[in-house]
């Protein structure tokens, strides 16, 4: 599998979409987006994410999950609350979020 591929067990388990739409400059957000992805990689129930972005600044990121409940952990996170105001106050034009079990998936 492609390195940039997240490697997930067999269904069933979580994404969480995260469709966004940045706003100029930079402002700390490449360090920030390190950081959070090192952070969320850490908690349990983490399972890998895939995350891509254009040059006008949309992106996705999809990040996998064992269950719900590891994402409403994560989501909780004291770190990830301070980045997802950040992102409210600063980095976001817009933005979407969506959660779906994955119950089939395949590869080549």
């Amino acid at each position: 599998m492609h390195p940039l591929f997240a490697h997930t067990p067999p269904p069933p388990y979580y994404a969480a979409i995260f469709t966004s739409q940045r706003t100029e400059g930079d402002q700390g957000y490449a360090d920030m987006a390190e950081h959070m992805a090192a952070l969320a990689s850490q908690q349990p129930g983490y399972l890998g994410a895939e995350s891509t972005r254009d040059a006008d600044g949309f992106g996705i990121t999809v990040s996998y999950w064992e269950s719900e409940a590891a994402i409403r952990q994560w989501k909780r996170n004291a770190e990830h609350q301070i980045a997802q105001q950040k992102g409210r106050s600063t980095w976001y034009a817009n933005f979407a979020l969506r959660i779906a079990k994955v119950e089939r998936a395949y590869d080549m």
